[in-house]
């Protein structure tokens, strides 16, 4: 169980895509034990199951939501659930994502191309779409959606992930200039190297493939998917109210040097 971060939540409602493992489970948590009640959303069932338990275990609340995020309706129904079981909707991590395997842009498949693109880029477009009239309706909130130091930086051989979220983070800015006089706030979330089931299923599982992405922190280590969600907690909270438009990097400084 992680640490609870001294954040208050109390009487807010948050929506977490990927919530199923890694830093979506992180954060989910981290909302439910700041006293949130949190929608859970991931198209792993088994994965929902352990995080609502997870959440249940510390005395949180939370709502379960099997969907896919690349389709529109599915993303509103899972909305709609959330405002009938909470009534409202205050904050939103938009964080489902894939990993794409190492090509170069010539042998890029189309097909991964078209899946990076949509689970990665195309979901936050259709949560924002969605979330965005909801959070009016309470005279504010505040969007967090994950990019990547893949997103500040050019990767060889990752062109359509490194595409899949440099788009997140221009759209995250777009989306701030839009509402920003609406009391919508909406941030992009860089993370680099994070210790997850998606860097485990990137790096082989291998102690050799875990210390070949080491090298490339300069602090040495991977980041925890409890400090990137402490991350997501203050950027959707009071104490980050003057924050928006934002590409905010956690990485270790991994991309210091760009």
């Amino acid at each position: 169980m992680s640490k609870a971060p001294t954040f208050d939540y109390s009487g807010k409602v948050a929506f977490v895509t990927g919530a199923g493992s890694g830093i979506g489970r992180a954060t989910a948590l981290a909302f439910a034990e700041a006293g949130a009640s949190v929608t859970i959303v991931d198209i792993s069932e088994q994965g929902l199951a352990e995080t609502a338990a997870l959440i249940a275990a510390a005395g949180g609340k939370s709502l379960s939501v099997r969907a896919d995020v690349t389709k529109s309706a599915e993303i509103k129904a899972a909305l709609e659930k959330t405002i009938i079981s909470f009534g409202r909707l205050d904050a939103a991590f938009n964080n489902a994502g894939i990993e794409q395997p190492g090509a170069s842009i010539v042998d890029l498949d189309e097909d991964l191309l078209d899946r990076v693109l949509n689970v990665n880029l195309k979901s936050v477009f259709l949560c924002m779409k969605h979330q965005i009239p909801l959070m009016l309706k309470n005279g504010g909130g505040a969007i967090v959606n994950t990019s990547s130091g893949a997103g500040v930086m050019a990767i060889r051989n990752q062109s359509g992930y490194c595409a899949s979220k440099f788009g997140v983070t221009v759209a995250s800015k777009v989306a701030a200039l839009e509402y920003a006089d609406q009391n919508i706030r909406v941030n992009a979330l860089c993370p680099g190297i994070i210790d997850t089931p998606m860097i485990a299923r990137y790096t082989g599982g291998t102690e050799e493939g875990r210390a070949r992405i080491i090298k490339q922190e300069p602090v040495g280590r991977m980041g925890k998917p409890e400090e990137i969600a402490a991350t997501v907690l203050f950027l959707c909270s009071e104490q980050g109210s003057f924050i928006t438009g934002h590409a905010l990097v956690a990485d270790g400084a991994q991309t210091a040097g760009i």
